[in-house]
């Protein structure tokens, strides 16, 4: 472990339509683009209990965690149980079709575990260009075949399960198997999701399953079942990862995938049956009283959060707490700054360091804490709008810039049981649907977009670029906090939300570290940030002041809504006892269980 010490469906259009993604000042705009749509708020309240808690974004999933918790489960048996109805309740977001990262505490060690998805064997960095090497659009790079790279989030969860699992591998399938063949009630936001996007419904299975015979959507409460799905949970139930890896459904995701109509891909059943999940040694960093931990590239989340937290920690961000649940403009503009910092170090060096090195020294040299005081003191009374990435010493390459497509269609699952086990996971499928394609019952990712569609600069060779068997650069950033001196596990969250995850989840941070909020109050406060473009403000819910004040210190504003969607539980002190309080986002349709 590396340890530094130092719900009106066109209003939901409009937003998402405003809601193009920010890349790094030197990078190349790729295409403008609509994320997963927001789907309202609801207030909601935190949670207690004394012995284990589980949060995921639908009640059908964490109804499937908490049951495995009840019959004595471990926190990695409730994370499998709630993925898997994850895949049936909410497809657009993610499933086995997809990729997903696990952080997880024993009660003594921090493990973080990799089943981000691979690029084909075949592919090449010119895979998201045209014939005259120009990136293709968002349209050409994420719908069809092409975007879709072998899955690990079942690879990923036996691996994890062999290590902490406590219930029999085929136990954790029982609820999902049971609601895809008994059906469950189509939701408002699956429904608004099935409305919104025009791409699903081309897809002829995808069509015939979320579809009328009117071509509709089917409608909120509709009674929805998936025997195919079913099908596929009893053979990997049965036969471990390898039914999926190896067999009959690995070469369904391969034909389908080659056989897309006019956008086939190079995914075959061999690169799904190399497919190999990972440990990685944790991102952990000291801010103030705790360890922050934070999952390693190729994801980005726990570089970027910890160093937004080295630089907030030297601006003072605890002296500006919000007033009556609504910060103030001296926290978003420290907040945002900070996030510009961030970003433009991520998007010039981070991606998968199987294949390419972090500069210098790695890990620590990003956060050194002399680098993060010299870009601590780029924040001034104005905002410097777009953040030029830093150059922590020791740095001996230098990359292109960035211009992936980074998509919030995602989910945020935690549990924490009995035995003293913590998991925050954050898995996805990257866009709502992935690449619009359905086999067996399931949706396939279109992760390969996270990849950079440039291959190369006038500074070289982009780091995040297309390469055989590389893991595409994410923002998902589950992250676990611990009290530096006890080393107990004080709070697990992460969040959806594509590359404005790292700001979500810092929110939350400081939120709870520095403001003293609970979990669920630190969740439901507005969402802001940057990602080292135009400061990035949740509609409506920060104050027209706070606003003008911004501007005024030079900020260029742009107000939508934020579809994020945290999940977190913290260790707190009730009447001199320690129990665990859950929050779930206000944004989307979660809710927290425990005993």
């Amino acid at each position: 472990m590396i340890k530094l010490h130092s719900l009106a469906l066109a209003a939901a259009l409009l937003a998402a339509a405003a809601a193009s993604p920010v890349h790094a000042q030197d990078a190349r705009a790729v295409q403008e683009r609509a994320p997963e749509i927001a789907t309202g708020y609801t207030e909601k309240t935190g949670v207690s209990a004394e012995r284990f808690m589980v949060a995921a974004a639908n009640p059908h999933a964490t109804n499937a965690g908490y049951e495995m918790l009840k019959q004595g489960g471990s926190a990695i048996d409730a994370a499998i149980a709630t993925q898997l109805v994850l895949t049936l309740v909410e497809p657009q977001s993610s499933g086995i079709g997809g990729g997903a990262f696990v952080m997880h505490f024993d009660g003594k060690r921090v493990q973080a575990y990799d089943g981000r998805e691979t690029a084909p064997s075949a592919a090449t960095e010119k895979l998201f260009q045209d014939a005259s090497g120009k990136p293709l659009s968002r349209e050409a790079g994420v719908v069809g075949g092409r975007s879709t790279g072998a899955p690990g989030v079942l690879r990923m969860l036996e691996l994890a399960h062999k290590e902490h699992g406590k219930l029999p591998w085929a136990a954790l399938f029982g609820p999902a198997i049971k609601l895809a063949e008994g059906g469950f009630a189509v939701s408002p936001r699956l429904n608004g999701l099935l409305t919104w996007d025009k791409y699903i419904g081309r897809d002829p299975v995808a069509a015939a399953y979320f579809y009328d015979k009117d071509k509709q959507p089917w409608p909120v409460g509709h009674l929805l079942k998936n025997p195919e799905l079913a099908r596929t949970l009893r053979e990997v139930a049965k036969g471990g990862a390898d039914a999926f890896y190896k067999g009959r459904i690995a070469a369904d995701i391969a034909a389908k995938v080659a056989s897309h109509p006019t956008n086939p891909g190079l995914l075959t059943a061999a690169d799904i049956a190399s497919y190999r999940a990972k440990q990685r040694d944790p991102v952990c960093a000291d801010y103030k009283a705790w360890t922050v931990c934070g999952m390693p590239p190729p994801s980005s989340g726990g570089i970027a959060i910890a160093q937004m937290l080295g630089v907030l920690e030297q601006k003072g961000i605890q002296n500006y707490p919000p007033v009556d649940g609504k910060p103030g403009a001296e926290a978003i503009h420290l907040f945002t700054e900070a996030g510009r910092l961030a970003y433009a170090d991520r998007a010039r060096y981070v991606a998968d360091t199987d294949f390419v090195p972090l500069p210098g020294k790695g890990v620590a040299a990003l956060l050194d804490k002399h680098y993060l005081q010299q870009r601590a003191a780029l924040i001034s009374e104005r905002s410097m709008g777009r953040a030029k990435y830093g150059v922590p010493e020791t740095v001996a390459v230098a990359w292109g810039a960035d211009t992936a497509i980074e998509s919030p269609a995602t989910s945020h699952l935690v549990a924490v049981d009995a035995y003293g086990n913590g998991v925050s996971m954050t898995t996805s499928v990257e866009d709502a649907f992935g690449s619009r394609q359905m086999v067996d019952g399931f949706i396939l990712n279109n992760q390969l977009t996270d990849f950079s569609f440039d291959a190369v600069d006038e500074n070289g060779p982009v780091a995040n670029r297309v390469q055989p068997g590389k893991r595409p650069r994410s923002a998902m950033s589950p992250t676990l906090v611990f009290d530096k001196g006890t080393k107990k596990l004080v709070l697990a969250t992460g969040s959806p939300g594509g590359s404005a995850i790292i700001n979500y989840v810092a929110k939350v941070l400081v939120g709870t570290l520095d403001w003293k909020l609970d979990v669920q109050q630190a969740i439901s406060l507005p969402n802001f940030g940057s990602r080292n473009g135009p400061t990035e403000l949740e509609a409506a819910r920060i104050a027209p002041e706070v606003v003008e004040a911004l501007k005024a210190r030079g900020h260029e504003v742009r107000q939508y809504e934020q579809n994020s969607g945290l999940q977190g539980i913290m260790r707190v002190t009730r009447g001199g006892k320690e129990i665990w309080f859950g929050g779930a986002d206000p944004r989307r349709e979660g809710i927290v269980r425990g005993d």
